[in-house]
């Protein structure tokens, strides 16, 4: 076989493999995609993009974009008689972070450790943390227990999806605004 021969051998592998990388991005376009919780949505407010909103009768956080959006997450708030409004600020970020229960939550469940290392499955604070300003009672973190995300289930954190933590973390630092409302 000349060079015209493997020419065109080579042609063929090429148009072959063209046709199944093809096939492979017309298979993904169709495929129903994995949801994510996570969404962009029009949001009315007066408050300045980078701020945090937490909405806790909607169970949704709102990370302000500007003009008009926000990122919204679904969340698990305070149980009733745990819940608060107000205006915080992260006053610390931390992946993985070790758990010590607060006073009040040791002593409803005194068989709690003082402390639960990071990334422990029976550390509440999942994948990460952002403390806020009072006190560092309250935290928007990550959970262990996906199912809790839209209830009323905490002693007053903020709850996420760990993947929409990790998304959040990213996207705020030290001092981000964030305000609870009812």
């Amino acid at each position: 076989m000349g060079n015209n021969g493997q020419n065109t051998v080579k042609i063929m592998h090429l148009s072959r493999s063209l046709a199944a990388a093809a096939a492979a991005c017309v298979l993904a376009a169709t495929m129903p995609q994995l949801a994510q919780a996570r969404e962009i949505v029009g949001f009315a407010g007066a408050y300045s993009s980078g701020t945090v909103v937490v909405k806790t009768n909607e169970r949704a956080l709102y990370y302000v974009l500007g003009n008009g959006k926000a990122v919204r997450y679904p969340v698990g708030v305070g149980r009733i008689g745990k819940q608060w409004t107000g205006t915080a600020y992260i006053s610390s970020k931390q992946l993985r972070p070790a758990w010590s229960p607060p006073a009040e939550v040791k002593r409803d469940k005194p068989s709690l450790p003082n402390v639960i290392p990071g990334g422990s499955p029976g550390n509440p604070m999942g994948a990460a943390a952002l403390t806020l300003s009072g006190g560092g009672e309250y935290a928007i973190h990550g959970t262990n227990s996906p199912g809790s995300i839209g209830g009323f289930v905490s002693y007053g954190c903020i709850r996420m999806y760990n993947a929409d933590v990790l998304d959040l973390y990213n996207r705020v630092s030290w001092g981000t605004t964030v305000v609870v409302t009812r």
